[in-house]
Order: C-alpha cells, then sequence, then structure tokens
C-alpha cells in the first residue's frame, strides 16, 4: 500500500489546502517535462494518484479508514512499507 501523504509530503492532519499546495509543487518538481530523473513518471503519477484521492473527502476518509486498519491488521509490514518508502525518497 502506496502511502500518499508521504508521496505529497504532508501529515495526515493536513488541510485540502495544504494537500493542494503540496501536490503543485511536487507536480512541479517531478513532471517528466521538467524533470530528467530516470523515476520522473513513475513519481508523478504517484503524485497524482495521491492527490485523487486526498484532494476528494469521501475518498480521503475511505483511504484512511483503510490506512488505520492496515496498521493494526499487520503493523510489521506496514512499518517496513512506510521505512521503505521513506528511504526511497531520501535517494
Amino acid at each position: 500500500m502506496q502511502d500518499h501523504y508521504l508521496a505529497l509530503g504532508v501529515s495526515s492532519g493536513a488541510s485540502l489546502a495544504d494537500i493542494k499546495k503540496a501536490y503543485r509543487q511536487q507536480a512541479a518538481l517531478h513532471h517528466p517535462d521538467r524533470s530528467t530523473a530516470a523515476d520522473a513518471a513513475t513519481r508523478f503519477r504517484a503524485i497524482q494518484e495521491a492527490y485523487d484521492i486526498l484532494g476528494d473527502e469521501a475518498k480521503r476518509e475511505a483511504y484512511d479508514t483503510n490506512r488505520k486498519r492496515n496498521l493494526l491488521d499487520d503493523p510489521l509490514e506496514t512499518a517496513r512499507e512506510i521505512w521503505a518508502d521513506y528511504f526511497r525518497t531520501l535517494t
């Protein structure tokens, strides 16, 4: 499961305005036409998907509910994914 908050670089308590601002910044940074990084298109799609979900209140609520449930279902696997995503953003 991809962490959409991490993709946009915002906290789970971020307002809709903060999410929109982060989306615009990340999209401009990782847009395939602007970025020469090999994974720019993949990161751009992840940013678009994150905004699609977090920018819609109903989708965000469903995502948050699922996210909380997954943390309780398999916390070790969730922790591994969170750390892997975190370290991926550092490279």
